[in-house]
């Protein structure tokens, strides 16, 4: 009988600080089971070698920046079978999209001594603005849990199970008491995706809105709370929902409707 060939895995990198591809690397032991049941055919942080495509499933971290990067996802895609994006600068533009609420060209002379060499994109765009996306996985990093969860749900031929509520639930669930509520401190845990287990408000911190905006995310609601009674100026909510995820739509509404 001859055996089945193994799903081939591809791990691709753009514009990121390689953050999400390092909590993969950070699996260990859930690692070696995966690579147990696939492929791994390109991953540059981890290997040299590389096997051609096609590939059963991409994960593709960073975010669009560059003409060629734009050119290079199309490829990926059209090689890939499965394409998941990971993390905040692939589902949402990264932090590197705050460039995007100014003209990016006033920036380059003051960073690099050689300009004429730079050639780059007006904007730093998620991966679903050039291609089809098959599922998108949030956080700024992912946290590894759910990423075994979709790579598991992907072999299995299910529904990824990486539930939509927000932060708010896990801090519930973790028995923390509201920051917000309880102590004045501005939080965007209402409106952000869940995926860290409530890590920053568990140690008395407001959420930072690190996985991005949840499904229907009341921002409106929520910004008029931090106003009054919290107190939070007009620019200091243009900050806070211009972080990791700024331009993931609901967060660059809300903080586009702060400005002067």
């Amino acid at each position: 009988m001859v055996a089945k060939p193994k799903p081939k895995l591809a791990v691709w990198k753009f514009a990121s600080c390689d953050g999400c591809q390092l909590s993969l690397l950070d699996c260990e032991e859930e690692l070696l089971a995966i690579t147990g049941m696939v492929d791994i055919c390109y991953f540059p942080e981890a290997t040299r070698a590389e096997v051609k495509g096609p590939y059963d499933l991409s994960l593709v971290e960073g975010s669009i920046t560059t003409p060629h990067d734009a050119e290079r996802i199309h490829k990926i895609r059209r090689s890939s079978r499965t394409l998941v994006t990971i993390g905040a600068c692939a589902t949402a533009g990264g932090i590197q999209a705050l460039r995007n609420f100014k003209d990016v060209k006033t920036f380059i002379p003051l960073v690099y001594a050689q300009p004429s060499y730079i050639e780059t994109l007006n904007k730093s765009t998620p991966i679903s603005e050039h291609v089809f996306v098959d599922f998108e996985l949030r956080g700024c990093p992912i946290d590894k849990g759910q990423l075994v969860e979709v790579l598991n749900a992907y072999l299995w031929g299910r529904k990824p199970a990486i539930r939509p509520h927000s932060t708010c639930i896990e801090c519930k669930l973790a028995g923390n008491v509201c920051v917000m509520v309880a102590k004045g401190i501005p939080c965007l845990g209402p409106v952000t995706h869940a995926g860290c287990g409530g890590l920053c408000p568990t140690y008395q911190r407001g959420c930072y809105g690190c996985f991005g905006p949840k499904e229907d995310s009341n921002t409106r609601s929520l910004a008029a709370r931090l106003a009054s009674p919290i107190g939070m100026e007009e620019d200091d909510l243009v900050r806070l929902f211009r972080s990791f995820n700024a331009y993931a739509e609901d967060f660059r509404k809300e903080s586009e409707a702060h400005e002067d």
